[in-house]
């Protein structure tokens, strides 16, 4: 079954210096027929303003997990880490037993394109860690890489879950397909361009809820840029 979560249809807050998407119920946004999928618990698609962001703030007891598509993010937390993410590059934190940070577009002139996941942790109370990372194009090109798991492997970075994130990028009319092991299920978004995901058309945002199927067949009908959660 695949259960097509269209872009339109996600909760939307405008705070003038923040636009967010919310595929499930967040902050104020509430749909009870939304709350999650799996230990899926958040799938946000926000635009900060230059010079804006959140400020300090806490998480405990969750894995987070953000993808940058434009511009920057600038990164500072209680465990002494302070980054910038650019374009193409993953940040994963373990709030494990508590955290705070704050997150802020650096640019004075130029928006900041982002993806926030959270995913609820299979085991609660860890110490809380934090890894950043880009992987090579080669790796994601009209494939899905894996660039997150809880055994990683390849240079992935590793999240307290049964998740498998991969990311991948297609020309236009690439195709492939994917096999799912019995009892896992998906979820598919697409983050840029347009895909037909076993015979239903999916535009850029849109989402997509994958369950009691063995196989997944893909087709690019652009150039276009995905992420897979393989779940538990």
């Amino acid at each position: 079954m695949i259960a097509v979560r269209k872009s339109a249809d996600r909760g939307f807050v405008d705070h003038g210096w923040l636009q967010a998407r919310h595929t499930f119920s967040f902050g104020s946004y509430y749909d009870p027929d939304h709350m999650g999928f799996g230990s899926l618990r958040v799938m946000n698609e926000d635009r900060i303003a230059p010079g804006k962001g959140f400020g300090t703030h806490p998480h405990r007891d969750m894995e987070i997990v953000t993808y940058v598509l434009e511009g920057a993010l600038e990164h500072r937390d209680s465990m002494g880490n302070g980054e910038v993410l650019r374009p193409g590059e993953f940040q994963r934190m373990s709030a494990g037993t508590g955290i705070t940070h704050s997150e802020f577009n650096p640019s004075g002139s130029e928006p900041t394109h982002l993806y926030q996941i959270w995913l609820q942790p299979s085991s609660l109370g860890v110490t809380p860690s934090y890894e950043q990372k880009r992987f090579d194009d080669e790796r994601i090109k009209n494939r899905l890489g894996l660039v997150a798991s809880p055994q990683p492997r390849d240079g992935a970075l590793e999240i307290g879950q049964d998740v498998h994130i991969f990311l991948g990028k297609f020309t236009h009319d690439s195709a492939l397909e994917v096999a799912l092991a019995e009892g896992r299920q998906a979820w598919l978004q697409v983050l840029r361009g347009a895909v037909e995901l076993n015979d239903l058309s999916l535009a850029e945002s849109d989402g997509a809820a994958i369950s009691d199927l063995s196989e997944l067949r893909i087709r690019a009908h652009q150039a276009s840029e995905l992420m897979l959660l393989d779940m538990a």
